[in-house]
């Protein structure tokens, strides 16, 4: 028995206009810019790839599933450029084979920096969520994957309204350095806690780990349409039989990606759609009532760890090296980040203290600096600096919207040294 977990990333940042030293306006972000390509990312893979998905779980009676993590960034500008894609989100979370998985409101490493911000952007996701489709996320992953023994203990704390654990637990890299000769295609736990005891998670059941299968996952989300590949063109009876071979070596397989491989990565004319459509049924066809697919929960609900994965050190899904050098590989993103990071506690106490004065414009401008603040602190801002060179660097180069790495970073703290200002004067 193979079962199938099917996660996909679902983001778009706030992209930044270009603001030079010389602007002093505290209108910081390009929506012109947004809006064109959130619809154009809607029209080639957020539409299609819904309606297929929609498709594959009526044709196949709800044995087909997948789970998702929508950013409270691109859900604010599905809202606001193309609210139907929301609508679709909605049709298949009523199908009951759809799960929202919970993400940090604004996709921010502020797990790394605030630990106070982390929990608060985990709130306003999960309220998100709750509003738009009726779910409260039971399972979580973290921005980029990023995943540390730290963050488990973190998400192992965090309770429902009635004390108990929330998470069941949580999504993140398989890599070769710590899983060693074990296979990623099991649920495993974090170390114990300081005192011996196991972290538990929701249901008494103890706190789980989905580690992602990078190499199926990545066949798709990379190397689908890479004619020097040496096993293109990928057909869905070989990548089905590659998912039957997990039999006797785990019985899951986690194939964790971004959406945009469908459509927009891996354009329409690859045939990544066909692809897509054909593939639930190739996997049943392989072990008849056997293979099936689950979403995250159900894996936690359904099957036992069977050992530790000990993460000491921060890892994430990015680049070759998988770890936080796509964000804090250079003195350029450091800084950024850690001048970012100084303003929290100062945005959020002058909020606390325009809220007790009966100035409301006042209030309403502290409002609006601590959005716009957030909106910063969204990982992809940091991402754009990266220096890096050969198949990384042309990565970080197709998301860009700079000419260069320096380009993003004097751009962004200019901005950020708008904010400064602006806070002075509230």
């Amino acid at each position: 028995m193979a079962s199938v977990v099917f996660y996909f990333q679902v983001h778009q940042p706030h992209r930044l206009r270009k603001y030079s030293v010389f602007d002093s306006d505290p209108f910081y972000f390009e929506d012109a810019a947004n809006k064109q390509i959130c619809e154009k990312v809607a029209d080639k893979c957020y539409r299609p790839t819904t309606k297929t998905i929609l498709d594959l779980v009526r044709r196949h009676e709800g044995n087909f599933r997948v789970s998702y993590a929508i950013t409270g960034t691109v859900l604010d500008q599905f809202e606001k450029y193309c609210p139907d894609v929301i609508d679709l989100f909605v049709q298949l979370a009523e199908t009951g084979c759809c799960e929202f998985v919970g993400e940090t409101y604004y996709h921010s490493l502020s797990f790394i920096y605030s630990r106070e911000e982390f929990r608060e952007q985990v709130q306003m996701h999960t309220k998100k969520v709750q509003d738009l489709f009726g779910q409260t996320p039971t399972v979580f992953r973290n921005t980029e994957l990023i995943y540390h023994n730290d963050l488990a203990r973190e998400l192992a704390s965090i309770t429902d309204d009635k004390g108990n654990p929330r998470f069941y637990g949580t999504l993140c890299e398989g890599t070769d350095h710590l899983l060693g000769y074990r296979s990623p295609n099991y649920v495993y736990t974090p170390p114990a806690n300081d005192n011996g005891e196991p972290l538990m998670g929701r249901d008494g059941r103890p706190f789980g780990l989905l580690l992602k299968n990078y190499r199926l996952s990545d066949d798709i989300a990379f190397r689908f349409s890479n004619r020097g590949w040496e096993e293109w063109p990928l057909t869905t009876e070989k990548f089905a039989d590659w998912v039957h071979q997990i039999n006797g070596d785990g019985y899951l397989c986690n194939l964790f990606m971004d959406y945009e491989t469908f459509g927009e990565h891996q354009w329409e004319d690859t045939g990544i759609f066909q692809f897509l459509d054909k593939l639930p049924a190739a996997i049943f066809d392989r072990a008849p009532g056997e293979n099936h697919f689950i979403t995250p929960s159900e894996a936690f609900q359904q099957f036992d760890a069977v050992g530790t994965y000990d993460v000491p050190n921060f890892i994430s899904w990015a680049d070759t090296e998988r770890d936080l050098t796509a964000w804090r590989g250079n003195a350029m993103q450091w800084n950024a980040l850690e001048e970012t990071f100084k303003l929290e506690k100062q945005i959020k106490d002058r909020v606390v203290e325009v809220k007790s004065t009966t100035d409301p414009r006042r209030a309403e401008e502290a409002g609006h600096l601590l959005n716009d603040w957030r909106k910063l602190t969204t990982s992809d801002h940091f991402y754009y600096m990266c220096t890096k060179y050969w198949a990384d660097g042309d990565v970080h180069k197709y998301f860009s919207p700079y000419d260069s790495p320096y380009e993003g970073y004097i751009n962004f703290m200019n901005v950020l040294d708008n904010v400064r200002t602006r806070l002075a004067k509230v």
